[in-house]
């Protein structure tokens, strides 16, 4: 094994394409309850934005290795890591993967699906996991009910679109273009609205929304709790738009409507049993074709930082992963 490695580095804090460096550091040993994975493939997710901008409820000390999501093989087990084999293609999410090998816990890794490719792997772990627990465990979504998605053509609301169609409901997605349209209506989306027409009043006149998934915040949040039906549940997950939405208790009350809170990380770090349920049922919808990740562009290990600050522009869609080894 090779004692250096090459790693993306955000040497300070600022947009990704000005403060990520690619270096060369030496290769991580895996401690007591770790793996070392050979990274095939990382997908670029939104918090990756916030890392480089310092904005991220976690902020690692300068300098630090971006990517949260991987797809590779285990190549080496620390002390007590049992149930894992060397060799075994794997997925996972820490902070600090962009790089040609990793360090993991052995509990936030997982089998990669043997029906996804590396690239498709790599993007299944956060969107995927994040979605199940929003739609399911949270929401309680049930099968006829009317699912609002934000962001409808982005990772994480491809795959609440794909969950909530798989689940039964009917998907509709708000989205930013007519391009962004058609990857949302691949997705499962019977109905999508462009987000500068009025989209409120057209789910409202459908009848409204039982479940919404809201990654985006803002003016996106506010459209949609007026959507909400009764009972409704508005299911926060991130905030896209920059906006931090005002949670009116007055307006929950009068239309009798639930806000929740979702921060999938926090059930790797205290539930990991229940990830480790929805894993097993995200395996099982793919290996059954039910969900496949969007994967728009698959990018070289040298243009990483281009990606993520592509990201950060908001004009992707589906997932953009950047392929380390084949």
């Amino acid at each position: 094994m090779t004692e250096t490695m090459r790693a993306w580095r955000v040497t300070g804090h600022g947009e990704p394409e000005a403060v990520m460096a690619l270096d060369k550091v030496g290769v991580p040993r895996p401690g007591p309850g770790e793996v070392l994975v050979r990274v095939r493939a990382v997908a670029v997710n939104f918090p990756d934005v916030l890392l480089a901008r310092g904005q991220y409820q976690e902020r690692p000390e300068l300098p630090f290795t971006p990517g949260i999501e991987l797809c590779g093989d285990v190549a080496a087990l620390g002390e007590g890591v049992e149930g894992i084999e060397v060799g075994q293609r794997v997925v996972g999410s820490k902070i600090g993967v962009m790089a040609e090998w990793a360090a993991v816990p052995a509990d936030a890794v997982r089998p990669a699906p043997a029906s996804l490719d590396d690239a498709s792997a790599a993007a299944l772990t956060i969107a995927y996991q994040t979605a199940w627990f929003g739609l399911h465990r949270r929401a309680g979504l049930r099968s006829g009910e009317t699912l609002l998605v934000q962001a409808a053509a982005g990772g994480v609301g491809t795959a609440a679109c794909q969950l909530g169609a798989a689940a039964g409901a009917e998907v509709v997605g708000i989205v930013g273009g007519p391009a962004k349209a058609e990857v949302a209506e691949a997705a499962g989306a019977a109905r999508v609205h462009l987000r500068g027409g009025d989209w409120v009043g057209a789910v409202k006149r459908d009848g409204g929304a039982d479940v919404v998934f809201d990654p985006v915040g803002g003016e996106a949040f506010e459209g949609s709790v007026r959507c909400l039906g009764f009972e409704g549940r508005i299911v926060v997950v991130g905030f896209a738009s920059g906006a931090m939405p005002r949670v009116r208790a007055d307006h929950a009350l009068v239309k009798n409507y639930s806000v929740l809170g979702l921060h999938w990380a926090l059930y790797q770090r205290r539930r990991p049993d229940l990830v480790d349920r929805a894993h097993d049922e995200l395996t099982r919808l793919a290996d059954s074709g039910a969900v496949r990740p969007v994967v728009g562009e698959i990018v070289s290990f040298e243009d990483a930082s281009a990606a993520v600050q592509r990201l950060a522009g908001g004009d992707t869609t589906g997932r953009l992963v950047v392929r380390v080894s084949e």
